[in-house]
């Protein structure tokens, strides 16, 4: 069930909050984990199941490792945990891919399993990690409570999408929440915010991507649209789910973190990465980087570190090469940047904003392609030697269709029309205000509704995760 479609807006999320506000505070987390449960299995009602043991298995296990820490039983504990769920992880996500390698590299004729991807299964895996491993180093307690530790690691809002939240930081909300009208206005205005994303900007740039790729006219400014496109789409795809479970969050009384900071202002794709999907890649820095020695170590050992990082975090978007590509090239510019190349750019200003919206914008073509050939023949086409065209007058006529979708992508990747609302939010007086933000969250859910039942196009690329 996608946040971005009608059954969840109109139906599944306001009869869930209805629900949720109704019963008593006891019952709260109850029908969090219903719903919830609800919510997964309306598109696999299978791997509910798988994922009701990979909790149970994460609970019994913190309680065991807390019990018996410094004792043979507690290692074991945390060592057959850690399997399992890495081990469920590699299956379902990664069989198929190695089974289809091994067949190509050898030769040899393999046939794959075809093993559907559960829903969410990277998310909620990593999550239950943390947890483990902060029970492990004891910075939290073992979780004993077998309601609070399902609604931990089932909860809805942020199960397909992220942010990745980490036990240890919403520990105390999972038994004691706060609720306010304040909260849950600032909740709904969040949401709406990051449906708009999805739906008004997302789903246009990423149906202009499937008439380009489709397109039998293609050009070299084509697809330099194409690129940049792509990157955009991503960007909305992604960070308006994020959004929209950080809204919802918010509405049931949880803060999550957040897990985009207009990444496309970055100085250099190292504050890239501090900006983008930003509890991913904190996940990553504290329980594989920095365990592994981080930055105090030898150069080589640091591009090691760095090299292992990104080739993990390449193969977590996505059981295919051309991830574990696009993981290898931001290791590469990452490891370049520490070495001497961030040194070097510091005081440029044009450069390095050119250098690091071209190496983001050629990355997530690799990202989106369905092969490395694909991605690159794209690439080649982008830079003339496709035998292509400058432009086509199909490329003008897109360009010209889509110029205002591009206009207000480029202004909303930015930090002004945060800043130009705040400094309007704080010339408005309270009555204006809460006149005013309640027709603004109406209107674009209205017209995100609208869009929606226009049109059937309404994919999200992280359902490939």
């Amino acid at each position: 069930m996608l946040f971005s479609s009608i059954t969840f807006l109109y139906y599944f999320l306001p009869a869930v909050v209805l629900v949720y506000f109704l019963v008593p505070k006891v019952l709260k987390n109850v029908v969090l984990i219903l719903a919830s449960l609800l919510f997964y299995a309306w598109g696999e009602p299978r791997y509910v199941i798988l994922m009701t043991i990979i909790v149970l298995v994460g609970y019994v296990a913190g309680i065991i490792m807390e019990k018996y820490r410094e004792k043979i039983l507690g290692k074991i504990a945390y060592i057959s945990a850690l399997f399992v769920c890495l081990a469920t992880l590699g299956f379902f996500k990664y069989a198929d891919f190695f089974i289809e390698s091994f067949g190509k590299v050898t030769g040899i004729s393999v046939k794959v399993l075809g093993i559907a991807l559960p829903i969410g299964i990277s998310f909620y895996i990593f999550q239950l990690i943390s947890y483990l491993i902060d029970v492990k180093r004891a910075s939290v307690k073992a979780q004993k409570n077998i309601i609070y530790m399902f609604a931990y690691v089932t909860m809805f809002p942020q199960l397909i999408a992220g942010p990745i939240v980490r036990y240890k930081d919403i520990e105390s909300q999972l038994g004691d929440r706060r609720y306010s009208f304040r909260q849950v206005r600032e909740g709904i205005t969040r949401f709406a915010i990051g449906l708009s994303k999805k739906i008004l900007i997302a789903n246009q740039l990423a149906a202009l991507c499937d008439i380009i790729r489709i397109s039998s006219s293609k050009s070299v400014l084509f697809m330099w649209v194409y690129a940049f496109a792509t990157a955009l789409y991503i960007y909305y795809d992604f960070s308006g789910y994020s959004d929209m479970a950080i809204g919802i969050g918010k509405i049931l009384g949880f803060n999550f973190p957040e897990n985009f900071n207009y990444p496309f202002i970055s100085k250099s794709i190292t504050e890239f990465w501090r900006r983008w999907h930003m509890t991913l890649g904190s996940w990553f820095r504290d329980y594989v980087y920095i365990p592994m020695g981080g930055s105090r170590v030898s150069k080589v050992r640091l591009v090691l570190n760095i090299l292992v990082v990104w080739l993990l975090t390449g193969l977590w978007h996505g059981a295919a090469w051309n991830f574990v590509l696009w993981g290898l090239i931001f290791a590469i510019l990452l490891a370049i940047e520490k070495l001497w190349l961030g040194r070097l750019l510091e005081d440029t200003i044009i450069i390095k904003r050119l250098y690091v919206i071209l190496a983001l914008v050629l990355s997530f073509v690799i990202f989106a392609a369905n092969s490395i050939p694909e991605a690159f023949s794209y690439i080649k086409s982008m830079f003339g030697l496709g035998g292509l065209p400058f432009s086509t007058s199909e490329t003008m006529y897109y360009l010209r269709s889509y110029v205002s979708i591009f206009l207000m992508a480029l202004m909303g990747a930015t930090p002004v029309v945060r800043d130009l609302a705040l400094r309007l939010k704080g010339k408005m007086s309270e009555k204006c205000l809460a006149f005013i933000e309640p027709l603004f969250v109406i209107l674009i859910i209205a017209l995100s509704s609208a869009y929606i039942v226009d049109g059937s196009f309404n994919p999200f690329l992280y359902f490939r995760f």
